[in-house]
């Protein structure tokens, strides 16, 4: 296991050295809404109307006071608008009313939030606070899978928690963006690019 999870590190460090957070934010706040509303949708679509949304309501205090059809009207494009608009009006009615608008550095509270699952605290809890956490999406899911590093059957969770248990937690967060790459560019769900891969060897698809 030690010697895969070193070739696996090595081979994402030479394919993506600079593997980020894809989603358009300038704070934690702004990082937060658009991590919920990538739910069933793509990151690319996020950021086509997250710009409109954050110029209209500057915080977590302004998007508490929207009105939710005008929010509904701003992010119909990405698909669940109506209970979207809804969960990050009451998310940031709860950050206003308890945290000052601020987002805070704690799990327990932040999966209370509307809308707010495991995926979504360990990606804003990794990229604004750099607190060790590896959020499970659906490319994440794919790779770990062909990888071999968790069973088919597995759900988000074991999934997590064998990712966590099969690499060094000072890797969590960096490997996290690695793999949402990798699952996003090359290890495609369709016709993934297996030509070059430096993971042929252990791959359950290449096998």
């Amino acid at each position: 296991m030690a010697s895969n999870a070193n070739k696996i590190i090595k081979g994402l460090d030479n394919l993506y050295p600079d593997a980020h957070c894809e989603l358009n934010h300038s704070s934690h706040f702004e990082l937060l809404i658009a991590v919920m509303l990538s739910a069933q949708t793509t990151d690319e679509r996020v950021n086509m109307v997250t710009p409109n949304l954050f110029n209209k309501y500057h915080g977590a205090k302004e998007l508490a006071k929207a009105n939710v059809n005008e929010v509904e009207e701003i992010i119909k494009s990405i698909g669940l608008a109506k209970s979207k608009a809804r969960n990050i009006i009451k998310t940031s009615q709860i950050l206003s009313d308890m945290c000052d608008g601020e987002v805070p550095n704690n799990r327990e509270f932040l999966e209370s939030l509307p809308g707010v699952g495991r995926k979504t605290c360990n990606v804003v809890l990794s990229n604004c606070f750099d607190e060790p956490a590896f959020a499970v999406d659906t490319h994440v899911s794919r790779v770990s899978k062909r990888l071999r590093i968790a069973d088919k059957e597995d759900d988000v969770r074991q999934i997590e928690e064998k990712l966590m248990t099969y690499f060094p937690k000072k890797k969590w967060g960096k490997l996290h963006h690695q793999f949402i790459f990798f699952g996003r560019y090359k290890c495609k769900a369709k016709a993934p690019e297996c030509l070059d891969c430096p993971f042929t060897k252990i791959c359950d698809k290449a096998s």
